[in-house]
Formats: C-alpha cells, sequence, structure tokens
C-alpha cells in the first residue's frame, strides 16, 4: 500500500537544475490544496533545492525517500 495518496506524479530523472525545480514549480500550480505531489529526482542538488523552493512556496514537503542510488522520490503536499 502507497505511503500518500498521490494526486500526481512527475519524473525529472535524468535532468539537472533547473529543470527538475522549474517542472516542480509548473506541477504545483496546476493542483489544489491537500493533493499530493510525487517527484522522482536523480540530481542530488535537486534533493537540496526543491523541497526550499517548496517551503518558499508555502507547501508542506511529508518526506524525501531514497529509493535508489542517487535516486529520490520527494512528496510534496499542497497548501
Amino acid at each position: 500500500m502507497a505511503k500518500y495518496q498521490v494526486s500526481k506524479s512527475i519524473d525529472v530523472r535524468g535532468e539537472v537544475c533547473p529543470i527538475p525545480d522549474v517542472e516542480t514549480k509548473r506541477a504545483l500550480k496546476d493542483m489544489k490544496p491537500g493533493e499530493i505531489l510525487e517527484v522522482w529526482i536523480d540530481y542530488p542538488l535537486s534533493k537540496e533545492r526543491i523541497p526550499e523552493t517548496v517551503k518558499k512556496l508555502g507547501h508542506e514537503v511529508l518526506e524525501i525517500e531514497e529509493v535508489g542510488k542517487s535516486e529520490w522520490k520527494i512528496y510534496i503536499k499542497v497548501k
């Protein structure tokens, strides 16, 4: 069973900054409060930058889950 009720998922693996940040912001803009965005990344700097950006936008980072060697999923709750 999934940890979160994911409303939307984006996969930006293989991309480097600023693409993961830009795509995350674009996805969040189209979402409603309470929905959860799942972001797949493999660029280590994005693991730091995306949560900072999300918090500045007023949303909540629920979890950064390591899913492989240099691969993560970031769960973001839209506020």
